[in-house]
């Protein structure tokens, strides 16, 4: 019996492949599940398939009888090639880089000697979404990241941007993965607080009285005249009251009127309280803003972190994290910092610093070996345009045990090299801040391989960590990372209360917004640890990209807030 052709033979295997390949809420096949395939896509041979994507580069071949274009959908760095008659549709709408397009073909084996494995071969163009080649603002050759947030609406469409998008999204669901694999509750903190966090004071504020001062400027403030109208409304009202109860006339008519008499009321109170102030300017209080005419009657503030507030959980259920945004108001233009950035933020009851350090650690590495395990091919493009060291950064992270190293120890460690000559920006000496360049040096250099430094000076770290027993240390932890240094901030929290109300005491913050987080102490107080992952800084760490503001989706940084 006579074997089958090879296409015919594909067909009959993967048949089914191919039908499940195609999008569930679409009628397109995604160009991941085509090209990449382990024999990039060659076994789909002889299947039809509608794909859509935005042409990357087109140009017409054969005197404009055909044309190529690479067809990419964002679901993979790779494109999708495309071969065009001019029979099917114009050519000369089809080619301009950016142009939208829907295909339905045949995916047909290229000829020898191309770096395709397949291609495809279109039958009829579904959809076009035309470009203006003149006016697109992305180029077919390489535009800097820098450029990029120049326009932050389309650089999704680059090679790049879109790379670290799905290793941005691998890494959440790592996230979520890691931490609904141990048993933790996922909780939503609040994105507006009264709560400082860190006592920086660093903080956006939440206010309508500024919106509610610009109002004024609109509308006319009210009148002597108004006011007196106001007050005739009232004794009008008032009296009718009287007559409708001296006639002793149904309880509802009598209540009818006593509602018209509150209204009266309420609306002189109103014009009253309006005519004393004065058009765009905030309302004042004992020479201070009176902050009982806002919209939370206090003052409020879009959060810093929401470790805080998440305690009151880890208080309760035990084990829980928070992940989501968090804001600065820092008037910060370096390449590490932004006004909205997203923190991942475990806390753990009945746990103590090397529970917390073990965590961390696990956590780290889980996120590392998940994007070689689920984006090997982002991590490969990655590697290729911006860090060749990135994937072998991975490897090492994701296996190697991380140095546990004390700070006085680590300190002692950077004299010795500044005594034999190495030189750092900052000074190195007991009490001050582990500045990057020497996070670096002692993960990159010293130890070479990830290091927890841990028991901070009190001076440097927050109120709500633990006090150790020396007095002059605190129970906090950072992991560093090659890269970018510091990874990780966490600490067992202080769960004495005579010593977490001294501590906020000692450093200047008021006892009044903090009285809920002391009931922790005071109700049932328990042994508890946390860290915070900057998520950014995780995916510099990951693509190697230098600048943060290129791994998050719409940065916000001083004079930016674009869409």
């Amino acid at each position: 019996m006579e074997a089958p052709p090879v296409e015919q033979m594909a067909a009959a295997t993967l048949g089914d492949v191919a039908t499940v390949a195609k999008h569930e809420f679409s009628d397109r096949v995604p160009i991941r599940s085509i090209v990449c395939r382990p024999d990039g896509g060659a076994g789909l041979a002889g299947q039809r398939v509608r794909v859509g994507g935005w042409v990357k580069t087109g140009r017409k071949q054969g005197g404009g009888s055909f044309a190529f274009l690479e067809v990419s959908d964002g679901t993979c760095p790779a494109n999708l090639q495309v071969i065009v008659d001019c029979g099917v549709a114009d050519l000369g709408q089809l080619v301009p880089t950016g142009t939208c397009v829907a295909l339905d073909g045949v995916l047909k084996i290229p000829p020898e000697g191309t770096k395709q494995n397949i291609e495809l071969r279109v039958e009829e163009v579904v959809h076009v979404g035309p470009v203006d080649p003149a006016k697109y603002p992305l180029p077919k050759t390489k535009l800097k990241l820098e450029n990029l947030r120049d326009v932050v609406h389309l650089r999704p469409r680059t090679n790049t941007i879109s790379a670290v998008a799905r290793i941005r999204n691998a890494l959440a669901y790592a996230t979520h993965t890691f931490f609904q694999k141990h048993g933790f509750l996922y909780i939503h903190t609040p994105i507006i607080t009264t709560s400082d966090c860190e006592g920086a004071g660093e903080m956006f504020q939440v206010t309508t009285l500024i919106s509610d001062a610009e109002k004024l400027l609109k509308s006319p403030l009210p009148t002597e005249a108004d006011i007196e109208a106001a007050k005739l409304a009232i004794d009008e009202k008032g009296a009718e009251v009287s007559q409708l109860k001296s006639a002793k006339t149904g309880k509802p008519k009598i209540d009818a009127a006593v509602a018209e008499l509150h209204k009266a009321k309420e609306n002189h109170s109103r014009l009253e309280e309006r005519s004393k102030l004065k058009p765009g300017v905030l309302p004042v209080k004992d020479g201070k803003i009176d902050y009982s005419k806002d919209f939370f009657d206090r003052q409020a503030f879009l959060t810093v972190s929401g470790q805080l507030q998440v305690e009151t959980f880890a208080c309760a259920v035990s084990s829980v994290y928070t992940f989501g945004p968090t804001f600065r108001a820092e008037n910060s233009n370096t390449s590490r910092h932004l006004a909205e950035f997203w923190m991942v933020e475990p806390e753990i009851a009945f746990a103590e610093l090397k529970d917390d350090m073990n965590c961390a650690e696990a956590y780290v590495k889980f996120l590392c070996k998940w994007l070689l395990d689920n984006c090997l091919d982002d991590m490969e493009f990655l590697a290729k345009n911006y860090d060749k060291g990135c994937i072998d950064r991975l490897r090492m992270v994701g296996s190697t045990p991380f140095e546990r190293v004390s700070y006085t120890e680590a300190v002692a460690m950077l004299e010795e090299v500044v005594k034999g000559g190495k030189e750092f920006e900052n000074k190195v000496e007991w009490g001050m801040d582990l500045a990057s360049e020497h996070e670096r040096y002692l993960t990159e250099v010293i130890f070479q391989k990830p290091v927890i430094v841990y028991n901070y000076p009190k001076g440097i770290k927050a109120f709500y960590m633990k006090l150790n027993d020396d007095g002059k240390t605190v129970a906090a932890m950072d992991v560093l990372v090659p890269k970018v240094g510091e990874l990780i901030g966490g600490s067992q929290r202080e769960e004495r209360y005579e010593i977490i109300r001294d501590r906020i005491t000692e450093m200047g913050l008021p006892l009044e917004p903090y009285e809920w987080y002391l009931d922790l102490r005071r109700y049932g107080t328990v042994k508890h640890s946390g860290f915070g992952l900057g998520f950014e800084r995780m995916i510099l760490f990951a693509t190697g990209i230098d600048n943060i503001r290129d791994v998050i989706p719409f940065p916000r940084y001083p004079n930016r807030a674009d869409l």
